[in-house]
């Protein structure tokens, strides 16, 4: 058994690598969130469906303008940038509903 001196340095050295892919992917560069950029499939299309329209035009503020800036070949000023500690996983409670209800249609196609 790891002792928790152990545990606690895996986790300072998995939380710091969490940090570097975080930075080195570069989205956060543009101000998106890494809920933002997963790709729409059925899933996540109806997990969009279902945020609050606040959370829907923010997603949509914040991709349009990725975009712009992209097309542009530009970059949001370092203090604008999306911060590991700032990004929330908006949309994960409403995958996972997505998720959890498609597994049980599939049960039930089954019987």
């Amino acid at each position: 058994m790891a002792s928790v001196a152990t545990k606690a340095a895996g986790g300072g050295a998995m939380q710091w690598l969490r940090r570097w892919a975080y930075s080195a992917s570069g989205f956060n560069k543009l101000g998106l969130w890494h809920d933002d950029c997963l790709y729409e499939d059925d899933e996540v299309k109806e997990a969009v469906r279902r945020l609050p329209e606040r959370l829907q035009d923010d997603r949509t503020f914040r991709i349009t303008r990725a975009m712009q800036l992209s097309l542009s070949h530009q970059i949001l000023p370092r203090e604008q940038w999306t911060t590991f500690d700032e990004d929330i996983r908006y949309l994960k409670p409403y995958l996972e509903e997505v998720r959890k209800e498609n597994r049980e249609k599939a049960e039930w196609s089954k019987k």
